[in-house]
């Protein structure tokens, strides 16, 4: 069965139950279910149900571990709006189950009477870490990073090691990375649970762990801390402060999650849509026009110079009329060719596999790549171009396809160089604005270049 069908067939049980109020079998399905699922299920029951009530009924039946749990896969709108309806004290007992890194971020959800009335419920060490969490900037390690790890002192021996990772573990999210930290807190090494466990109980860590450790800044981008992972295979990054002292570890699950964030919002971008606050299916509908209209209605402008090119040549189109057979295929082979190079160089930038340093080389790799394409598409459409129009309207065609497409893909290839040189998301580049600034070009590459020639003839 499908993963989308049988959440379905869940969450009509889990309705089914609530309405007949059969707590029994309710007591004894919930603990089956993935936490995951159950988030997901809880979403879309709040959604179409409309019922935060029903939500949070459910999960009070759950152990606060797996509440804490469920907790953190909940959409944003429906943890504020859980929290809203919540008690202090059961908020708090949440909060206190919940990851280093959900937890800061459910805090910084909350009004700011509700934290304060939170923080002074909790233990001086608990409220001095959350505030810290919860001050490191969107977007940035700090944020998406949890103080869930296990830490050893350095100067310890195998077996003094293993007895501190058996006390620590319970509360790590990850116990199979191993920090060593100086006496100052700062990293010095790491080190598997797998060479801790093969090790001779009496070798010094000193002698076993990795010195040179992978690491990130607590300041570092969080697309740079997912791309460490990814590159290096690691199942957690370290992340210090700039005293070089641990504060913290990014998991390689935190890492996917960000990974796919960021790919999502260079997607949007890439279509001229603002970031969404939600998945597309449950972002409101004034949102979504919101985040569309305004690149749309400029485009639309933009558009208006297409039009002002074909005017200025309207003697020429009179003359020949089959020139405007060929118009919507020469403007859209352009636009097509432009959104696959700027598509190509958006993504090579932000996956750090092209740099601005790169600019001349990808220019003239560029060169010869979009020129051959437009020699092929030229030779492609050439022969229509003799049956429409002769010889004359096929050169002009054949010319115009290879201008075009090389210009596309050159305005393509340059324009998210040009905006990160300028400070600005290269994913701005997008198909839309690439297409619409191709649009115009067109036009007027394509009417020139038939003007010269058959003004002659």
């Amino acid at each position: 069965m499908a993963l989308n069908e049988a959440l379905s067939d869940l969450k009509a049980r889990l309705l089914a139950l609530l309405e007949a109020n059969d707590s029994q079998t309710l007591e004894s399905l919930l603990p089956e279910l993935r936490a995951a699922d159950i988030g997901e299920i809880l979403d879309d029951l709040a959604e179409e149900e409309d019922d935060t009530e029903a939500v949070l009924g459910l999960l009070k039946r759950l152990s606060i571990e797996r509440r804490a749990n469920v907790f953190g896969y909940l959409s944003t709108e429906l943890q504020a709006d859980l929290a809203e309806v919540m008690s202090d004290e059961a908020l708090l007992a949440v909060l206190e189950e919940m990851s280093g890194d959900e937890r800061a971020d459910l805090f910084n959800l909350l009004g700011e009477d509700r934290r304060e009335s939170l923080l002074r419920r909790m233990a001086h060490r608990e409220r001095e870490e959350l505030k810290r969490l919860a001050s490191y900037e969107e977007g940035t390690a700090g944020a998406v990073m949890t103080t869930d790890y296990v830490a050893i002192p350095s100067g310890m021996s195998v077996s003094q090691a293993m007895m501190r990772v058996r006390q620590t573990a319970p509360d790590a999210e990850t116990v199979y990375q191993i920090y060593i930290v100086d006496s100052e807190g700062r990293l010095a090494g790491t080190l598997s649970l797998r060479q801790l466990m093969v090790a001779r109980p009496g070798a010094q860590l000193d002698e076993l762990m990795i010195k040179d450790v992978i690491n990130a800044r607590v300041d570092a981008p969080q697309e740079d801390v997912a791309r460490l992972v990814a590159r290096y295979d690691l199942l957690a990054v370290p992340v210090i402060d700039a005293e070089q002292r641990l504060v913290g570890i990014v998991t390689h699950d935190d890492a996917m999650d960000v990974a796919e964030s960021e790919a999502t919002e260079d997607i949007h971008k890439g279509m001229s849509i603002g970031q969404l606050e939600n998945r597309v299916s449950r972002v409101p509908l004034w949102s979504l026009y919101r985040k569309r209209v305004i690149w749309l209605v400029l485009l639309v402008f933009g558009n208006l110079f297409s039009g002002a090119g074909i005017a200025a040549f309207e003697e020429i189109i009179a003359a020949e009329v089959a020139l405007v057979f060929f118009l919507p295929l020469l403007i859209g082979s352009g636009g097509n060719a432009g959104a696959q190079a700027a598509t190509l160089m958006v993504r090579g930038m932000a996956t750090g596999d092209v740099g601005v340093r790169d600019w001349g080389k990808m220019l003239g790799r560029e060169l010869l790549v979009a020129g051959s394409l437009g020699v092929t598409m030229a030779l492609a459409v050439a022969p229509i171009g003799i049956v429409r129009g002769g010889e004359a309207v096929a050169m002009v065609v054949a010319l115009s396809m290879v201008t075009i497409v090389l210009f596309g893909s050159l305005l393509g290839m340059c324009l998210p160089f040009v905006l990160d040189r300028f400070g600005w998301d290269p994913a701005t580049a997008s198909a839309p604005l690439v297409t619409t600034l191709i649009d115009a070009s067109g036009v007027l590459i394509y009417f020139s270049i038939a003007t010269a020639i058959l003004s002659g003839l």
